[in-house]
C-alpha cells in the first residue's frame, strides 16, 4: 500500500510525533496519505480528515484492501471541525495532531481543479469542490476587493494594478487567462527566476477557501484534543501561515516578554512546551523534491494545563 506523493519533512514530522502502537492520532489534511500511511505503520490509529471528496478515496481503497484490523478512520470534513466530529466518534483525547497546510500535489497536479497556472484548466481553485469558484469571485468582485485579497493573503506590492487588470480583462474561465493578465500587468519576462503569478494564485486560493482562518481554529481545535504529552506537528509552506503558527505556540507556551523594560503580567499556565525551532528540509530531500524548499515544521508538546477558550 503506498500513496503517490511522498510528503515535506516525512522522518521530521514522524519523529516529533513518536507514534507508539495503540496511539490514536489525527491527520488533519490526509491528502495523498504520506503522513497517514507512516504513522499507521508505526502501529497507530489515524483519524483522516479531509474536505477534498477526491483525497479521501485512495484511503477508502487502503482500508478495502488492508488485512489486519481497520486502524483507519475517514472524516469527509475540515480540519476546524475535528474537535466536533472526535466528540462524536467517541474520543475525548488523542496522542498527537499533524497538520500540512497549504494546497496538496495532487491538487497542483490535477488541471481541472485550477490551482495552478503550469497546465490551462478552469479556474477553479476549490479544495471541496464547492461553494463559490475563483472564477466566481474575480469575475464578480470589485477592483478595490480583489485588490485587498492580492495584497493581505500573496503579499502583492502592486496588488492595485493586477486587480485593474482583472476587472478590465473580465470575464476569466481559465487559469492561463488569469497568468496571463497577471503576467502583462507586472511585466513578466520568461528568464525572471520566480513567475509574478505565483503570488496572485496564492491569494486567491487561499480567500477561496478561506484557509488562514481555518489554519487558526485548527489549532485551537488541536489544543482541545491533544492530551497531556500529546504532541502537535504542524507543516506551512509560506510566511503568512508559519506566522499564525509561530504566534500561536509562543502565546501558548505563555514566552514572557524578552524586554526587561516591559513589567511581567500573571500568566495562565503554558498549554504547550517543548517548542521546537523551524525545521527545514535538508539539501537531499530537496533534490528529490523541489516543492519542499519553502516548507517550515514546528511542533510542541501539550501539557496538563486546560485548554484557553475554544475558536
Amino acid at each position: 500500500m503506498s500513496a503517490p506523493h511522498t510528503p515535506v519533512l516525512l522522518d521530521e514530522v514522524v519523529e516529533a510525533l513518536d507514534p507508539r502502537p495503540n496511539d490514536v492520532l489525527i491527520d488533519a489534511t490526509f491528502g495523498a496519505g504520506g503522513y497517514t500511511r507512516a504513522l499507521l505503520d508505526r502501529g497507530a490509529t489515524v483519524h483522516a480528515f479531509d474536505r477534498d471528496p477526491d483525497a479521501l478515496s485512495s484511503g477508502r481503497t487502503w482500508r478495502e484492501t488492508e488485512k489486519n484490523p481497520p486502524r483507519l478512520f475517514l472524516h469527509p470534513h475540515r480540519f476546524s471541525q475535528m474537535f466536533d466530529v472526535m466528540a462524536e466518534a467517541g474520543v475525548a483525547k488523542v496522542d498527537g495532531v499533524v497538520m500540512d497546510i497549504g494546497v496538496s500535489s495532487m491538487q497542483l497536479d490535477q488541471p481541472h481543479r485550477g490551482f495552478a497556472f503550469s497546465a490551462d484548466g478552469p479556474l477553479d481553485m476549490r479544495m471541496s469542490q464547492d461553494g463559490a469558484s475563483a472564477a466566481d469571485f474575480l469575475n464578480s468582485a470589485d477592483e478595490k476587493a480583489i485588490a485587498d485579497v492580492l495584497y493581505e493573503f500573496g503579499e502583492e506590492r502592486q496588488s492595485r494594478r493586477v486587480a485593474r487588470a482583472i476587472v478590465a480583462a473580465r470575464p476569466l474561465e481559465t487559469t492561463g487567462e488569469l497568468a496571463r493578465v497577471v503576467r502583462n500587468a507586472l511585466g513578466y519576462r520568461p528568464h525572471d527566476k520566480k513567475d509574478p503569478a505565483t503570488r496572485s494564485f496564492q491569494a486567491i486560493r487561499i480567500y477561496v477557501n478561506g484557509e488562514l482562518d481555518e489554519l487558526s481554529q485548527g489549532l485551537s481545535a488541536a489544543e482541545h484534543l491533544l492530551r497531556e504529552g500529546g504532541r502537535l506537528a504542524v507543516v506551512s509552506f509560506h510566511s503568512l501561515e508559519d506566522r499564525i503558527v509561530k504566534r500561536f505556540l509562543r502565546e501558548a507556551s505563555s514566552t514572557p516578554s524578552a524586554s526587561r523594560h516591559v513589567p511581567m503580567a500573571a500568566q495562565d499556565d503554558p498549554v504547550f512546551t517543548k517548542i521546537s525551532k523551524a525545521i527545514k528540509p535538508g539539501e537531499s530531500e530537496l533534490a528529490r523534491n523541489p516543492r519542499a524548499r519553502s516548507s517550515v515544521l514546528r511542533h510542541a508538546v501539550r501539557t496538563a494545563a486546560p485548554a484557553r477558550v475554544a475558536a
